[in-house]
């Protein structure tokens, strides 16, 4: 072979080996960034072809959740408990234009939920121990609770006026804990459309989101036995949509043989104790990634009342496991769940 065809064989070998790389580096793949806010593992999935673009957006999303965090804490200095301590003394505070809006925005998805959903329990929760990471199996003393349901503070008693904001009832101490990850979905899904992602997939602690597709098939998501390790069921997860699930599985302790949860009725003041757990999903529509969160909550504290909460959310999607292990669905979600070979389940209107 002559030196010339063979430095034209070594240039075509070069050449191709370049095309190679280069498909390789712009084959479209699932990125992902981790973190650890709100008490909870976030995940947050980006499919794409532009490595440089999904790493940029992921760090962008996970520094607004941390920013988030520390802004609404219920229990650490943030503008919320400078906000509490400030409504304790019967002030009148100034917040910032976005707590403003959460906080009449949660105000109207309480009354909607009969105030099953009250992020104005803030000090139930701290009584029942639930304010803090790393919580001691105790019940409260009857007689606090007893006198906090007396007092019964409610998100109406707030009084919003721009960004003024103070309360009819000093009892009331917000929490947010039923809002924010919610919340926190629809500022990712805002600021990962601002990069230009249209595919991606925001996990927070079980609370999900998806923008776009993951290649040629939907998200696939699942959700959680609130008894087992692994998913009751898996499904699909569309453009826009979002789920959300309520249950005792995760902040909770048990004392004396009974399991008391996170979320409190503030009826009784006690831990809700009819269901096991309470999945909504939100079809696309402006906040879907908020009312996965909030609308959530009044649902499974209505125990067998839960159809008729989720339908004053507008809410067709939505599944309970019931306190004795029964697995109630509505007709729609129905249709788009893979269970497990022999689940039975009872499907509802």
């Amino acid at each position: 072979m002559s030196p010339a065809l063979s430095g034209g064989w070594a240039r075509a070998l070069l050449l191709a080996c370049a095309a190679l790389v280069l498909a390789a580096c712009s084959r479209a793949q699932v990125f992902h960034q981790e973190s650890y806010v709100f008490g909870t593992r976030v995940d947050v999935a980006v499919y794409g072809t532009d490595a440089g673009q999904a790493e940029a957006a992921m760090a962008d999303v996970l520094r607004e959740f941390d920013r988030l965090h520390r802004a609404y804490h219920a229990w650490e200095p943030s503008e919320l408990t400078t906000l509490n301590a400030a409504l304790a003394r019967g002030e009148t505070a100034t917040v910032s234009d976005e707590l403003a809006a959460m906080l009449a925005d949660a105000q109207r998805l309480a009354a909607l939920g009969d105030d099953l959903f009250d992020p104005a329990l803030g000090r139930l929760i701290e009584l029942w121990g639930f304010h803090t990471d790393t919580f001691v199996p105790r019940r409260p003393d009857p007689a606090q609770v007893a006198a906090l349901l007396a007092a019964a503070p409610r998100m109406a008693d707030l009084v919003l006026a721009g960004n003024r904001v103070s309360s009819r009832n000093p009892a009331v101490q917000l929490d947010l804990g039923g809002y924010a990850k919610g919340y926190a979905l629809d500022r990712a899904a805002a600021i990962l459309h601002q990069r230009g992602v249209a595919n991606a997939l925001i996990n927070i602690g079980g609370n999900v989101m998806a923008l776009g597709r993951k290649g040629d098939q939907p998200w696939r998501v699942g959700i959680q036995n609130p008894r087992e390790a692994g998913p009751l069921a898996t499904l699909p997860l569309y453009d826009g949509e979002a789920i959300g699930t309520s249950g005792d599985y995760q902040r909770y302790f048990e004392l004396d043989g009974e399991r008391y949860a996170h979320l409190l009725d503030p009826r009784t003041g006690q831990p809700a104790h009819g269901t096991r757990s309470l999945t909504v999903l939100i079809t696309p529509r402006t906040a879907a990634g908020t009312l996965s969160d909030a609308a959530s909550k009044p649902a499974y504290i209505a125990g067998d009342g839960w159809r008729e909460q989720t339908r004053r959310f507008g809410i067709e999607h939505a599944l309970r496991v019931a306190a004795d292990g029964r697995i109630q669905v509505t007709r729609e979600l129905r249709a788009r769940l893979q269970l497990p070979s022999g689940t039975t389940v009872e499907v509802v209107d």
